[in-house]
């Protein structure tokens, strides 16, 4: 039977394609970029270059630097947290929290965020937390359905998201496992 134009093997997308290897090409020189202590500027030229790849490329897919950050963060963070599931509420946000610090006192984790949201603004902070913001809500919902009376994900998310990204963002104090328990201990009051 031949080949039709619809069911040819190089129609549509190729998923391992030039495409997936452009983009892992340029992601991975965003973090070396980034890591880099002669501290290059973050241009989408010198990205490229690192890359191996044209600079209209990059600028055709991403279209800038704070779009292109947005996009890093979203694939570094995309379910590199586990949703904890120690049967308490307390034990699932203490555990959260824990593991929260952990990647955020990671030194190349800590200048994407800062790049990121520095460079992309709301889409940036979006890229860095909304998967964070997601594995919470679902601790708190796993909690609901439990039977018991929870905070509400804007409540959580002030006690415990905001200081830990504000502290390792802005502050460059340490995050440490005592740290992280008084804020689930000033959330959940015994």
């Amino acid at each position: 039977m031949p080949l039709t134009s619809s069911s040819s093997p190089h129609s549509g997308s190729r998923p391992g394609g030039r495409s997936a290897r452009v983009r892992a090409a340029v992601h991975q020189a965003v973090r070396e970029l980034l890591a880099d202590e002669a501290n290059d500027p973050l241009t989408i030229p010198v990205v490229a270059a690192r890359a191996g790849v044209h600079a209209t490329t990059v600028y055709r897919r991403w279209g800038s630097v704070g779009e292109l950050l947005a996009d890093v963060a979203t694939s570094r963070f995309s379910g590199d947290l586990v949703v904890p599931d120690t049967g308490s509420l307390r034990g699932d946000l203490e555990r959260y929290a824990f593991d929260l610090a952990k990647d955020l006192s990671d030194p190349d984790t800590l200048a994407l965020v800062r790049a990121t949201i520095g460079t992309a603004g709301g889409q940036g902070a979006a890229a860095c937390s909304g998967e964070r913001g997601q594995a919470l809500e679902a601790i708190l919902e796993r909690d609901r359905a439990r039977g018991n009376r929870t905070p509400t994900l804007e409540h959580t998310t002030d006690a415990l998201l905001a200081p830990l990204y504000y502290r390792a963002v802005f502050t460059g104090r340490p995050l440490t496992t005592e740290w992280t328990r008084t804020l689930v201990s000033r959330l959940l009051p015994e």
